[in-house]
């Protein structure tokens, strides 16, 4: 077996250190209960934090100690395992020694384990200084973070170990982390099904939320800044109490009757008149559901697993007058399907539990199960109306980017009320050109007296199937998709 104490010897020198340092051989055996926090007046002072684990105390460096409040996490630096006998260790290492400086036991006690992996250990510390529920969870490298999951009932507040600010090991909020974003598919087979976590899928605008300072910025997926057209979630910055966070959601409206509708959404996506908005959020107001977490106090957590991710988002109680946190399930994604659909929702999202977050990238990690089919589309022209619609618009004409360019799949003209039309009309005519933006010549039924735009508008569509020609069959106009570019729309299968 391999020798756990080699790398902590090698560092060492039983001559010239205090320090417990045993002789190659069979490691002592133990209960697996013992923790201890030792206050290391070295280069920086740091806590490290060591739980015994089959014959040695497995350790980590806290700068800034244990944390004392759920919202707050702290960094924690995993390093050498030591010897048990260094749970009663006390003393002043030599200056030019590995560690050199004051050590002295700023608690220990026994603890309960209750998951210890390669990436995330969760324990239970009784002590007399650090007593609560406890988190352990690898980010990257020997970088972890440590989280406060629930202090000990009836023990007040847990104690921590108060330290200089540790700047250096903090990064900013990032300015941009594109979202993730799923693939359309099945249900995973059943034997996959524990693997997956299930979420409601959201009929709405996604969004990331960046939050410095108390203040939030909503960043949609096409890269524009939102906040302005969203006032009512200015208040989701303060609920955090000053903790830095990155969050991934999607804002949702209701209709009159309380049910989630893009529809209701519409009118909230196109607005900047600041006296319209203000109207707008009383008459239609929205809900941030946010779903993941990407950076929290100065740590990114991309790339941490998705189930603690969202153990980190569920610890932080953001639930709020117009933000949720929505919960999600392990496994039974047929039941979670069946409830999106008694909740008249578009579907669900099943992610794998072990994925991290891949900002900007389309992956199987992630499967989105829809009820309807809905496809993202391109505005490449538009036909006369007829009748009650003569003047305005009779139907938009739709394209996908393809390989050769934007390649038609044919036109809709249901979905619309004239509030719709009137606004696309308008848009519409600024973006006439003469010739026809498609790949390949259209249908003459279809081109015959056509208006042709610059494809810059992306909308969304219901449909039955895609024809055999490459058409879409029954579309019904859903809305605009201003959050989105012409370059991001793929065709769905």
């Amino acid at each position: 077996m391999a020798d756990k104490l080699a790398t902590y010897r090698s560092k060492r020198s039983a001559s010239r250190t205090p320090e417990p340092v045993p002789a190659p051989g069979p490691l002592p055996g133990g209960h697996d209960d013992t923790f201890v926090i030792q206050e290391h007046h070295a280069r920086r002072l740091h806590w490290d934090f060591r739980l015994e684990r089959q014959g040695v105390l497995v350790s980590w460096a806290l700068p800034k100690g244990l944390p004392d409040d759920p919202k707050k996490n702290h960094l924690a630096v995993r390093t050498e395992d030591h010897p048990l006998d260094y749970a009663g260790f006390e003393g002043e290492i030599p200056q030019g020694e590995y560690g050199g400086g004051q050590v002295e036991i700023w608690d220990r006690g026994t603890y309960e384990c209750e998951t210890w992996t390669d990436r995330e250990v969760k324990c239970v510390l009784h002590g007399e200084r650090a007593h609560g529920r406890y988190v352990l969870i690898r980010t990257d490298g020997d970088n972890w973070l440590i989280h406060l999951m629930e202090p000990a009932r009836g023990s007040g507040d847990t104690a921590s170990a108060k330290a200089e600010p540790a700047t250096a090991e903090r990064e900013p909020v990032p300015e941009l982390i594109r979202p993730m974003l799923a693939t359309l598919g099945e249900l995973p087979a059943p034997s996959e099904d524990p693997d997956f976590g299930y979420e409601m899928k959201w009929d709405g605008l996604r969004a990331v939320a960046y939050v410095a300072d108390g203040e939030v910025r909503l960043v949609s997926r096409n890269d524009k800044d939102v906040t302005v057209a969203y006032p009512e979630l200015r208040g989701f910055g303060a609920a955090l109490g000053g903790v830095p966070a990155v969050f991934d959601g999607e804002i949702v409206a209701c209709d009159p009757a309380g049910q989630i509708s893009f529809a209701a959404l519409q009118p909230r996506m196109h607005v900047r008149d600041r006296a319209q908005i203000g109207r707008l959020s009383e008459q239609t107001p929205v809900t941030y559901q946010i779903f993941d977490l990407l950076h929290l106090d100065g740590h990114d957590t991309v790339g941490l697993r998705y189930e603690q991710r969202r153990e980190l988002l569920e610890s932080l109680g953001l639930h709020g007058p117009h933000w949720d946190t929505p919960g999600y399930t392990r496994g039974g994604g047929p039941a979670a399907l069946a409830a999106s659909r008694e909740q008249r929702l578009e579907g669900i999202v099943a992610k794998r539990l072990d994925s991290v977050y891949e900002p900007g990238r389309r992956s199987k990690a992630w499967v989105k199960v829809k009820h309807t089919r809905t496809q993202e589309v391109v505005i490449g022209g538009w036909a006369p109306g007829q009748g009650r619609r003569a003047g305005t618009i009779g139907a938009l004409l739709l394209g996908i980017p393809g390989p050769e360019g934007l390649e038609y799949v044919g036109q809709v003209g249901t979905g619309f009320n004239r509030e719709t039309l009137d606004d696309l009309y308008r848009r519409l005519r600024s973006l006439e050109r003469r010739t026809p933006p498609f790949a390949h010549p259209l249908p003459t039924r279809d081109a015959k007296d056509a208006h042709w735009v610059t494809p810059k508008l992306v909308g969304e569509v219901e449909f039955g199937e895609w024809t055999r020609d490459g058409r879409l069959r029954q579309p019904s106009w859903r809305g605009l998709r201003p959050d989105k570019s012409p370059d991001e729309v793929v065709r769905e299968s």
